[in-house]
């Protein structure tokens, strides 16, 4: 009777817990503790987090856009897990969307004048480059 319960399954190993998780990788990163700030547990605790991704959050409104790239990562850890700390999140991911908009319209900006220039601009383009400042206003000494 033993050589039968013996063949029935030859290579199983009696020390391995078959009903536990076969990825257990996936555990650790499942139970490790996640942190609203890319500093982790050095960084700020989720009281002062929201206070600073609101005032960053508000302050890229003032003309300083590039604060909505800082809260974005800054917070990096808050965009990544969706369904932490969900006061934090609101003013990120505004953040983000902030930022997209404004890079957006800068790279249009820059793209209409450097590809498009006097051809597309015509008459209007001396008025509009800065680079002839100093001949409109007879600092150049050239004129």
């Amino acid at each position: 009777m033993e050589e039968a319960s013996r063949s029935d399954e030859p290579n199983r190993n009696p020390n391995i817990d078959r009903s536990s998780n076969p990825n257990p990788l996936s555990s650790i990163i499942s139970s490790a503790h996640v942190w609203p700030t890319i500093d982790g547990p050095l960084g700020l605790t989720e009281e002062a987090s929201v206070d600073y991704a609101r005032r960053f959050y508000k302050f890229g409104f003032a003309l300083l856009p590039w604060l909505w790239a800082v809260n974005c990562f800054y917070f990096w850890p808050v965009l990544r897990h969706s369904r932490a700390f969900p006061q934090i999140r609101n003013h990120v991911v505004r953040s983000a969307i902030g930022f997209s908009v404004f890079t957006a319209l800068l790279s249009a900006w820059a793209l209409t004048f450097s590809i498009g220039g006097e051809e597309l601009f015509g008459p209007v383009w001396d008025k509009l480059v800065m680079y002839n400042v100093a001949d409109r206003l007879g600092l150049s000494g050239l004129a």
